[in-house]
């Protein structure tokens, strides 16, 4: 747990508009900004040299207990039910152990940190016959960054989770918030009774008095819209606690008409909603040779209607997304190409918003924030998130938690 050192500044970071600052903190909180210089140095300040000063960003939906598993678990098809299979299969097989979760979770968390994330939401299986030990698992991991990154574990729970059926789901989701799951999730639009699963939920969120984020939509099926269930029972029910959607990739299928309506019920229900552009764009559409869907969700129509809208990685490296590198700016990056947003609105995707999104505060380099930021050796935000330059420091509550030097060498023959 890191303790925060009060009365220090750090020195010479230039803000995205050019100026260049020094910052004072204070219990682990910007005190006070003042022009570089202008306030009198100590030997415990740290000098950013003019790198670019940047509010730290957070990732709002991770699956860390299946992170950097690609290679230990295939998915030759590349296809959503191929990565379904593999990870069913390697579960009964044996081959994913907790050790392996917290080995690989906790490494995970360390490139998130080191690329300038302080917070992150993961989602962790919670089924019948995995009960809560993943989430266990992952508690564990969180314990190896206490005080360095924040973690908040989602309990996402396999269908059915309603009726008779359900029953053992339902006994596995008490059983991973006694062990501390911190929200609890599933996947409506896969559940034999969607808008069952949402009452289950809720009923589920209020009695622990946690948040709930969930899987929604995530296909090309225009005929799916479980996103306007959750967002009517979330006003009738009158429930006050964090919700989130996740993906709500089907929304970007409907004609622009339902998209306004649709979100601004999400709106007036204060759902916020997840783009998560690496997996999806990597599993959906594939079988769309023609014309082929990106697997986002409508972001214009959701920004417009005044929904929060962030954006996640989702996947990294596993059966459901071979690749990704745990980096937000790589998230930043998609939602500029992928989702036609300027850089600026872009990185407020993975920064302030992610962090609203996950009920954090506000962390916008002004006096009175929490001290979480990241220096990086870049012109602009827009350069920061095109170059991603690994030359970066990563400050939580004002203390240095990580740094990265990148050198590059050019051999002229």
């Amino acid at each position: 747990m890191i303790s925060p050192i009060s009365g220090h500044w750090i020195r010479n970071g230039r803000l995205a508009d050019g100026a260049v600052v020094d910052l004072r903190i204070q219990d682990g909180l910007i005190a006070e900004i003042q022009t570089s210089g202008a306030a009198e140095g100590a030997a415990k300040d740290i000098n950013l040299n003019q790198w670019l000063l940047l509010p730290a960003m957070a990732e709002p939906h991770a699956h860390l207990d299946k992170a950097l598993t690609a290679d230990l678990v295939p998915n030759p098809d590349g296809n959503l039910l191929g990565a379904i299979e593999a990870w069913v299969g390697a579960a009964a097989g044996g081959q994913i152990t907790h050790t392996g979760i917290v080995e690989r979770a906790v490494t995970a968390m360390e490139k998130l940190l080191a690329s300038g994330a302080t917070a992150v939401r993961t989602h962790v299986n919670v089924t019948e016959s995995l009960g809560a030990t993943a989430v266990v698992a992952l508690k564990e991991a969180a314990a190896h960054l206490d005080g360095l990154l924040e973690v908040q574990i989602v309990a996402l729970c396999s269908s059915p989770i309603t009726g008779p059926e359900g029953r053992a789901v339902r006994a596995a989701l008490a059983a991973a918030l006694e062990a501390g799951a911190n929200l609890v999730g599933g996947c409506p639009h896969l559940d034999p009774n969607p808008a069952g699963l949402i009452t289950v939920v809720i009923e589920a969120a209020t009695e622990a008095g946690v948040g709930i984020d969930l899987h929604v939509d995530e296909m090309l099926d225009p005929s799916v819209l479980t996103l306007r269930l959750l967002a009517r029972e979330v006003l009738a029910t009158g429930f006050n606690g964090l919700v989130a959607a996740s993906h709500c990739v089907t929304l970007g299928m409907q004609p622009p008409a339902i998209q306004a309506q649709v979100a601004k019920e999400v709106a007036e229900a204060e759902i916020a909603v997840f783009a998560l552009p690496q997996t999806n764009l990597f599993l959906q559409g594939r079988d769309h040779q023609t014309a082929t869907p990106r697997g986002l969700t409508a972001v214009r129509a959701l920004q417009d209607a005044g929904v929060l809208v962030a954006a996640g990685a989702d996947n990294v490296q596993d059966p459901f997304n071979l690749v990704g590198r745990s980096d937000p700016l790589e998230t930043a990056a998609l939602m500029v190409m992928a989702g036609h947003q300027l850089p600026e609105a872009a990185f407020q995707m993975v920064s302030s918003n992610a962090r609203r999104a996950i009920g954090l505060p506000q962390a916008n380099l002004l006096p009175g924030d929490p001290a979480d930021f990241v220096a990086i050796k870049a012109a602009s935000v827009r350069e920061a998130i095109a170059d991603a330059s690994m030359n970066r420091r990563v400050f939580r509550r004002g203390v240095l938690v990580a740094s990265t030097d990148q050198q590059t060498s050019i051999h002229r023959l």
